[in-house]
């Protein structure tokens, strides 16, 4: 066949109707049956005919068919005929009385009311094509013009139900001729003697007819799927509207060819009634009806590829429909929270959407309630729930203090596996609070909203909501991780707040790290926080100020904060040497190292988000500077006494400046050892080793100027992307 393998993309275009196949498609020439077309059908004008097709039809006093019901008969036909044929083919008396009934309607006389004329008429017209051996496609167009008034879909599906009549009733005397005196009657009038004796014989031929018959149901349910989108989504596209305008236009070309497929059908069901036991079934007979099973399968295809094409365009405006309506709902006013929290969490009839442990628990446990959304990816680590679980379970103490939290994960669905869903209920189970209890309860539009009006790309964040489910901050992670329950209720106004009570003090930059370090503030002790992981840099300077400490007459605590950018193993090796030449204090628990970080980034961002910046702000001065140094490789050092007075400087100048304390002895004495320290530090700073500022997160995190914290010049600005790998 020179054209059956032609895309259905090129078939309103480019369908060749007078290539040799389209000529027998529907009426094989096969010795002593008279199936030939009298004529030569008018198919040399491809644009010609598909107008003749549209011609037939008059939509304006279309008639109301239920095609799904009738469908439902149809196939319920068809599955019982393809059991008839095994028992044929496998000359066995089993009857089919093992077939499940599948077909429920509620009303087969309403169902057909006004239709069992027409598809009788039909039927006629069928068996007349048959046995007359008609021209096949003047036979098609007559049925199209016979059913003008009626839609494509009812059209293709009322003719089909003709010839599952047809086709039922052949292979029904088949199936019982061996068994049923009345049937065997019939079998010999209608010669499917011979055919059922020698069913082994003609079988390629069965198998031909069955598979054009699955093609021809695979056309006209699409066609049927396309009409209903029609109907149902025309809220979201329109007729005239691209892909459904391509869908719907390729309609009346596969209405055409599925009629001729039934007549095809048909015609080769009449040869094997009428053929004897010597009959064979052609090779070229067998090829004619799968070329058009062919033919057929790819009008199916692309038919199928054009509805998902309309799926995706449907689904996508639903989406964004969604997505403005959760705009809207959270920039109103409500009674209470749930209506958003449902926007946002219930899955359509997920009555218990919630989740701790194994217990579910539906929205309205968080009714009227501060709620916290914890929204993070999978990569959300072992630290952040840690240090989360310890603030929320601290609230029990604070009897003004009462909120909930809920996780909901950002997956990607088109990526989801078992290895996700198994790191999901891990840390699930590491979660005291309320979750979600599937991920993919979260829909597209609620993730696009998440992702572009409260900003989340792949860093944690928390965003807090008032009782009647307002948005009271966007991300409470860093108020959570500066102050913990003293910042709730977690309100933009209430991090200003705490913020203008502030200064850059001891306990700001440890508070709820490590108790310790507020019992030596209270003994007025000096106490030396210092980072970095170049162990003989942290050899040298540990012992140097121990000696210093000792010369000026002083009570010194060491404690080693590690560095934000070096690895778990890295600052557990580093611990390792402190702990073993017992150089210092250190944190033993990296969760502590990773706060301690974690914190100075937040205090940054939150700083940002207020719209502070250096050259106002004194406590992001002291932050910036801070997360300089320890973007450098040389190490650093801040001394405190009591919570103000401090010193702080990079590691090698810390150094030099402690190896020549005889010189500023005297003066330390004098005036202060934290005071003088600093103005020795000073003194001594020449910029030499700039530093540099790896600052994680993205737009408004990111500050637009920062200054070299050693020379005071404007830092360039670098992208990195790093691998949670590297």
């Amino acid at each position: 066949m020179g054209h059956s393998n032609l895309a259905f993309s090129h078939f309103l275009k480019h369908l060749k109707f007078q290539d040799m196949a389209s000529q027998q498609l529907v009426a094989p020439k096969l010795k002593n049956v008279n199936m030939r077309d009298k004529r030569t059908s008018p198919q040399s004008d491809d644009s010609a005919l598909l107008r003749q097709i549209r011609e037939t039809h008059s939509p304006g006093r279309s008639h109301s068919v239920d095609v799904n019901q009738i469908l439902q008969v149809i196939e319920e036909i068809f599955h019982r005929a393809t059991h008839s044929t095994a028992v044929v083919l496998a000359g066995t008396r089993e009857l089919a009385d093992t077939v499940e009934d599948r077909t429920t309607l509620p009303s087969v006389d309403v169902l057909f009311h006004g239709l069992s004329y027409l598809i009788q008429k039909i039927y006629c017209e069928i068996s007349c094509q048959c046995s007359g051996g008609g021209d096949v496609h003047a036979t098609t167009m007559e049925l199209l013009r016979t059913l003008s008034n009626y839609s494509w879909e009812a059209k293709v599906v009322l003719t089909l139900a003709a010839f599952a009549v047809y086709h039922g009733e052949f292979w029904l005397v088949a199936q019982l001729c061996t068994t049923d005196p009345l049937a065997k009657s019939v079998a010999i009038l209608k010669q499917l003697s011979d055919m059922v004796e020698h069913a082994a014989s003609v079988k390629p031929q069965i198998e031909a007819i069955d598979n054009l018959i699955t093609a021809v149901t695979n056309v006209t349910k699409s066609i049927v799927v396309c009409s209903e989108m029609v109907k149902l989504q025309s809220h979201y596209i329109s007729e005239d509207t691209p892909p459904l305008s391509i869908a719907l236009a390729h309609i009346p070309a596969a209405a055409y060819w599925v009629i001729r497929g039934i007549l095809a059908s048909a015609s080769h069901i009449a040869i094997l009634a009428g053929s004897r036991h010597e009959y064979i079934a052609s090779t070229t007979e067998v090829w004619e009806l799968s070329s058009l099973a062919h033919k057929l399968k790819n009008i199916h295809d692309h038919l199928t590829s054009e509805l998902e094409n309309c799926r995706q365009y449907i689904v996508a405006k639903r989406y964004d429909e969604d997505y403005e309506t959760l705009r809207r709902l959270f920039q109103g006013l409500h009674l209470d929270n749930l209506k958003n929290l449902r926007a946002l969490i219930s899955h359509k009839d997920d009555a218990q959407p919630l989740q701790i442990g194994t217990t579910r628990y539906s929205l309205e446990v968080l009714r009227r309630r501060h709620v916290l959304l914890l929204i993070t990816d999978l990569s959300l680590s072992n630290e952040e729930i840690v240090i989360l679980d310890h603030i929320y379970k601290q609230q029990q103490n604070r009897a003004e203090v009462e909120y909930g939290i809920v996780w909901l994960p950002v997956v990607d669905a088109t990526t989801w596996d078992e290895a996700k869903r198994f790191r999901f209920e891990e840390l699930k189970s590491k979660m005291p609070w309320y979750a979600v209890h599937d991920p993919q309860i979260i829909e597209p539009p609620v993730i696009k909203f998440i992702r572009n009006d409260w900003h989340f790309d792949k860093k944690m964040i928390i965003v807090s909501l008032d009782p009647q489910g307002r948005v009271s901050s966007l991300n409470a992670v860093h108020m959570l991780w500066v102050w913990g329950n003293v910042a709730f209720p977690f309100t933009d106004e209430k991090e200003q707040v705490l913020w203008n009570a502030e200064s850059w003090r001891l306990q700001l930059v440890a508070n709820g790290i490590d108790p310790i370090i507020l019992d030596w503030i209270e003994k007025g002790k000096y106490i030396c926080l210092y980072g970095g992981d170049d162990l003989e840099w942290i050899r040298k300077f540990t012992v140097r100020a121990k000696v210093v400490a000792g010369l000026a007459g002083i009570s010194l605590e060491l404690l080693y904060v590690g560095r934000s950018t070096a690895t778990r193993e890295r600052i557990r090796k580093v611990n390792k040497v402190i702990e073993t030449e017992n150089l210092s204090r250190f944190w033993p628990d990296y969760t502590s190292n990773w706060f301690f970080w974690s914190r100075m980034d937040s205090m940054r961002c939150s700083k940002a988000k207020h719209h502070r910046t250096v050259e106002n702000d004194e406590i992001l001065k002291e932050v910036m500077t801070l997360l300089s140094y320890d973007g450098s490789d040389q190490g650093w050092v801040m001394v405190w006494r009591g919570s103000n007075e401090t010193a702080r400087a990079n590691g090698q100048l810390t150094l030099h400046t402690l190896d020549e304390f005889e010189a500023w002895k005297n003066k330390a004495a004098e005036s202060g050892f934290v005071p003088t320290l600093s103005d020795e530090l000073k003194r001594r700073h020449k910029p030499q080793h700039c530093t540099r500022l790896i600052i994680p997160g993205f737009g408004p995190d990111i500050p637009d100027r920062v200054e070299c914290a050693e020379c005071g010049s404007e830092m360039e600005k670098f992208f990195m992307f790093r691998c949670c790998t590297d």
